[in-house]
């Protein structure tokens, strides 16, 4: 039996080049917290390149899909990784394809813009 939904479209995406990630004295620091684990930046090494559902960055990291469940939600939250695309499993149900929203990451701390 066929399904009625396509099961992987092809997915064209590309991340910006270049995110940056300003650390000052008075703001807080999800970001570094999230990417902090080393869980979290094996994620973000599997989804250099291509994206992916999260069964098949679980299967990549050697980790269970409610770890990396649990990373990718902290990881989208501060804006590292974005839901790009929905495919559908054999059995019909609904995967999320993630993708990293950048190439690159640039951290800095201190004042976003100096004033002179």
């Amino acid at each position: 039996m066929t399904s009625a939904f396509p099961r992987q479209t092809k997915v064209e995406y590309s991340p910006r080049e270049r995110a940056d990630l300003t650390v000052s004295g008075d703001s807080r620091v999800d970001a570094l917290d999230a990417l902090s684990s080393g869980t979290a930046q094996s994620i973000l090494g599997a989804l250099d390149g291509d994206p992916k559902t999260t069964s098949e960055i679980a299967k990549r990291v050697d980790t269970s899909i409610q770890n990396v469940h649990h990373h990718l939600r902290r990881l989208e939250e501060n804006g590292l990784v974005e839901p790009i695309d929905t495919w559908y499993s054999v059995k019909g149900r609904e995967m999320t394809v993630y993708g990293l929203t950048a190439e690159k990451l640039v951290v800095q701390f201190g004042a976003a813009e100096q004033s002179q």
